[in-house]
């Protein structure tokens, strides 16, 4: 029931959907609870690389037994705990919980560069969830493909060039939604409430873009 503790059938299916590279509010919706739920159980027990349903069950009922608090984040914590934390600040921020698994893999690694084997290989996940997860990365302009001439296979990469042209993606997005609202806009004519505020949303977004593509233009030598 949405609101009581969570089962251990409940905290099985959110290691499912961890494993399958769901978003937290994924997950949430199909178990019908809210996605805080979801999101602090996860936290309180390892982050989305090492949690692990039956553990998971057993410490809530340790500590319900005890009356003690959740352990707090703090310096000695284990091994990973801050790249987990990064995974869900860019969950909570819109990214697929995979992709961003795979995108803090390739900051955090020595020469920003990876297999999809060896992204399978340490994120313990299928190559199936990594070809999703890269082909988003892809997409909004955070890793670039490039191929292993000797080894004929991809490998994916993160550059310091990567933050640019992620923003330039969006950029682009962004944009076509603006003009998209200002066409509607004109269609349906100046008489309309509607066509007003399309047009003013179309211009606000175009102008902002535009200064953020501005920006990152004019900031860009500091990746150099």
């Amino acid at each position: 029931m949405p609101g009581g503790r969570l089962t251990q059938q409940e905290r099985r299916h959110i290691a499912a959907g961890l494993a399958h590279g769901l978003s937290y509010a994924e997950i949430a919706r199909r178990l019908d609870r809210p996605t805080s739920t979801v999101s602090r159980e996860v936290a309180r027990n390892g982050g989305a690389r090492a949690y692990r349903p039956d553990r998971a069950h057993r410490a809530t009922a340790d500590r319900a037994r005890r009356g003690a608090p959740t352990p707090s984040r703090t310096p000695g914590r284990r091994p990973g705990a801050a790249e987990d934390e990064i995974v869900e600040i860019a969950v909570r921020s819109g990214m697929p919980l995979m992709a961003a698994r795979v995108h803090v893999d390739l900051v955090l690694s020595e020469d920003g560069r990876r297999t999809a084997a060896a992204l399978a290989r340490r994120l313990e996940v299928s190559p199936a969830s990594v070809s999703v997860a890269v082909n988003f990365l892809l997409q909004q302009g955070y890793v670039r493909r490039e191929r292993d001439p000797h080894r004929r296979r991809d490998v994916y990469v993160v550059d310091d060039d990567a933050w640019y042209h992620s923003i330039v993606v969006s950029v682009r997005q962004t944009l076509a939604s603006a003009q998209a609202a200002i066409d509607v806009a004109e269609a349906l004519g100046p008489d309309s409430p509607a066509a007003r505020r399309l047009a003013k949303g179309g211009a606000f977004l175009e102008r902002v873009v535009h200064d953020l593509k501005d920006s990152a233009d004019h900031w860009r030598p500091l990746l150099s």
